[in-house]
């Protein structure tokens, strides 16, 4: 029976703010430097972002505990097309507040290859209709969001000329959105008429950031308020966050099971399953922006990214280390420890191959401290969780770094998958992932 991943920390006092004088609170705020969104991917905003024929405003098809979601799609019709025929619904993924679905058309048409047309102009000029699907709260919960991806579906499917089946699916949580969506309305007998659905770098079994990190952005909070709009904490509070990441702490002197700390988590894999866990219709593509070989970025388990010290303040963060008891990967202390945090049994997710995101060097540039340009990137959304492993949502980290060049078919939910030639960005659009999916669409 394998051994419950959990934090452990310790304070002088009952928290950490009573842990501290005025001065000592006003040094450490200091020393984390100026408050952001660490743990999203920015807009893309230089480029040019393609004005849709069609611009529809959508609301979510049924509440979810009393909260009707809204949101938006874009419809990019093809060359010689008056109104959606071949249609392929892409949805926005995981941040704070509205989508921007000019900068999603600019980040996923952005060039990838001298002299070839970007991924959505390529789509065009294969006769498919791209429908860019966003979210007025891309934070709030999966469910809420899905009823809007439901109503989209059967928007395209109400304005759709001729009867070609769609293609549907998204990126990062987009792909979840969706998934989801389309399960649902299997499981309430509602043809969706999709006979294709995409994940991209989608975290089907978790995503990843590391536990110190979402301590930091807690201790930031607490000891210096934001007041001109979210920060990183309020992202990791958000129920969409809580719903996706593998692991996850509610404040920073918790201590406890981190795979189980969120009942949103537990909520949203009970309805999973209660809808059909995967939609069983259409044949399932996956897309990993992980390596499939095994390998993943040069960190080291428990290598101090940040050893500050100055006078008698010091503050530590690691890498997260793989596994042990009480493996250390925080420290803030005035001489004396105020602030320690430990792991148990958690795995080295950093290092793990994956779609990766850049929270250690924003950090640092938040903070100004130098750092190593490896040591930028982790782990976000590990290979395994993009191409879904066919695994306990709960209990799959032994298998991060995984060689998936052989993976039997019935390893996976999808039906086919295809992991990117290096560990690349979060989301990132990459020759090798955009002419696997082409090839996909060929026959369609």
């Amino acid at each position: 029976m394998p051994q419950e991943p959990r934090i452990d920390v310790e304070t002088r006092a009952h928290t950490f703010e009573s842990s501290l004088s005025t001065d000592q609170v006003e040094r450490i705020a200091a020393a984390l430097g100026q408050q952001g969104v660490w743990f999203a991917a920015p807009p893309r905003r230089d480029g040019e972002a393609r004005r849709p024929e069609l611009t529809w405003d959508l609301v979510g098809d049924e509440p979810y505990q009393g909260y009707t979601a809204t949101g938006r799609a874009a419809v990019h019709l093809a060359d010689g097309h008056d109104a959606p025929t071949r249609p392929l619904i892409l949805a926005d993924g995981f941040n704070y507040g509205p989508s921007d679905l000019d900068a999603l058309w600019r980040h996923f048409n952005q060039p990838y290859q001298r002299g070839v047309p970007g991924f959505l102009d390529q789509l065009r000029s294969m006769g498919i209709d791209v429908v860019l699907l966003g979210f007025d709260q891309r934070h709030a919960a999966v469910q809420a969001n899905a009823a809007v991806a439901v109503s989209c579906v059967r928007r395209v499917i109400d304005e759709r000329l001729g009867d070609d089946q769609l293609v549907v699916g998204g990126v990062s949580m987009g792909g979840i959105v969706t998934r989801y969506a389309l399960a649902r309305m299997e499981s309430e007998g509602v043809d969706h008429q999709t006979d294709k659905y995409f994940s991209y770098d989608s975290p089907h079994l978790g995503a990843w950031i590391p536990l110190v990190l979402q301590q930091l952005a807690y201790l930031h909070e607490s000891l210096a308020p934001r007041s001109d709009g979210p920060g990183q904490a309020a992202l990791i509070r958000s129920p969409a966050a809580q719903q996706l990441l593998w692991g996850w702490v509610d404040d920073a002197d918790y201590s406890g099971s981190v795979t189980s700390a969120s009942p949103l988590r537990l909520e949203f894999l009970e309805d999973l399953r209660r809808v059909g866990w995967f939609p069983m219709r259409p044949y399932k593509l996956g897309l990993a922006n992980g390596t499939g070989d095994g390998v993943g970025p040069d960190l080291a388990p428990g290598t101090p990214v940040f050893d500050l010290q100055h006078e008698t303040l010091q503050l530590t963060a690691r890498v997260q280390p793989d596994m042990g008891e009480l493996q250390n990967i925080g420290v803030v202390r005035f001489g004396a420890p105020v602030w320690t945090s430990a792991t148990s049994h958690v795995a080295a997710f950093d290092g793990a191959p994956g779609g990766t995101l850049d929270s250690w060097g924003r950090l640092a540039d938040a903070t100004g401290l130098p750092i190593q340009d490896r040591l930028r990137r982790s782990c976000f959304v590990p290979a395994v969780s993009a191409v879904a492993l066919a695994r306990d949502p709960f209990q799959w980290q032994s298998e991060l770094y995984r060689d998936l060049g052989d993976l039997p078919k019935d390893e996976t939910f999808l039906d086919a998958f295809c992991c990117d030639t290096a560990n690349t960005e979060h989301g990132a659009v990459s020759r090798p992932l955009i002419e696997w999916f082409l090839d996909q669409l060929a026959g369609w």
